[in-house]
């Protein structure tokens, strides 16, 4: 049973890995299709809630039935949406390596934040995931700028090297807060058949 339960957990981490990674950067690019250079509180919020919902949506879809789909994606575009507006006009719209990671520090902060309300009553520790997130968001926007993608674009979300990181860390943080559902658990036909 506890081997299954690790399986089920490892597995669901992976899945959400593979979907963080690959939301991030085509949310990121859906998100600058339809409002632009983040140069402004408009396109700041405006695509801040664009990138959050799809974001939310892989995470909760790779979740593994852990998380609430419809609260996790409100949770998420809601964070982002006011965590880029929040970071952006801290940096004053900034994107040098320091500002951009401080705009990161505060966005994540806040998505975090919306994040951990969304999180099942049953999450350990559910205020880890605040500065976790702030840290891992921080830390995915000094990656992409120091893997030399053009920041100076002003671009909603960090890149694919810095989503990859993200996304590694993040499923690893979720995995030690949340535990595997009973659902997602249950004994292989061997376990039960071991027990009679």
């Amino acid at each position: 049973m506890a081997t299954t339960t690790r399986k089920t957990a490892l597995r669901n981490t992976a899945i959400w890995t593979v979907s963080t990674f690959l939301a991030l950067p085509i949310a990121g690019y859906l998100g600058t299709a339809v409002v632009g250079r983040v140069d402004n509180v408009i396109s700041a919020l405006a695509g801040g809630a664009t990138v959050g919902a799809i974001v939310g949506l892989a995470q909760a879809l790779g979740s593994g039935r852990r998380l609430n789909a419809p609260t996790w994606i409100l949770a998420t575009a809601i964070g982002l949406s006011v965590g880029t507006v929040l970071g952006t006009l801290a940096v004053d719209f900034r994107t040098g390596l320091p500002d951009l990671a401080l705009r990161g520090l505060i966005a994540g902060a806040t998505v975090g934040l919306a994040q951990s309300l969304a999180l099942p009553s049953r999450t350990r520790l559910r205020w880890m995931w605040v500065p976790a997130i702030a840290g891992l968001t921080s830390l995915g926007w000094t990656v992409t700028t120091l893997a030399g993608i053009d920041v100076d674009q002003q671009f909603i979300t960090f890149g694919a090297s810095g989503a990859f990181v993200y996304a590694v860390l993040s499923g690893l943080t979720l995995l030690a807060l949340l535990p595997a559902t009973r659902e997602n658990s249950r004994p292989s036909t061997a376990e039960l058949a071991a027990r009679r």
